[in-house]
């Protein structure tokens, strides 16, 4: 699986181009990571190879990306400082990993349609290996709660004897 690159000229000071993945397509091309595609649609570049990998833990994020709307990938380059100015890092069909790939800052992250012979083996994996889970809500022990804010005091009491001395005054 190959992604695709647009750079748009920038209309600012502070940017020469602005940089976004347009689309991505099954197979490996044999044109090495930043090579020209289009320059008619402004200047498209092949950005490079990566594999998405389906996790059985994450059939349900992919049901839902498959179930709403048009389904969708999360590219995740990361800029390089030099030319070319961004390295393909991951491609994914989760909803909640392409969320993730956000939590770096710097990285460009964006969503673009899952193509068609992308989407048939998602929907494979996702139907044949789901495994429902029940929702289990965890009970809160009260007790060990209670225990443990004493045994918290204590110690509190215990280290800064002058902390709870005031403590006790103002009551």
């Amino acid at each position: 699986m190959a992604s695709w690159s647009n750079g748009v000229r920038g209309r600012t000071a502070w940017a020469d181009f602005l940089w976004r993945p347009v689309s991505v397509f099954a197979g490996s091309p044999s044109a090495a990571p930043w090579t020209p595609l289009d320059r008619r649609r402004g200047d498209v570049f092949y950005a490079g190879e990566a594999t998405i990998e389906l996790h059985r833990t994450e059939t349900g994020n992919h049901r839902d990306n498959l179930a709403f709307g048009s389904p969708t990938l999360w590219v995740n380059q990361r800029l390089t400082g030099s030319e070319p100015p961004y390295e393909l890092l991951a491609v994914t069909a989760d909803p909640a990993e392409g969320a993730a790939f956000t939590d770096a800052g710097s990285n460009l992250v964006d969503a673009v349609p899952m193509p068609a012979v992308i989407v048939e083996p998602v929907e494979r994996f996702a139907s044949e290996d789901h495994v429902d889970r029940p929702f289990i809500k965890r009970q809160r022990n009260r007790q060990g709660l209670r225990r443990r804010t004493r045994e918290s005091a204590t110690r509190r009491a215990q280290c800064f004897p002058s902390l709870e001395r005031t403590h006790r005054l103002r009551r």
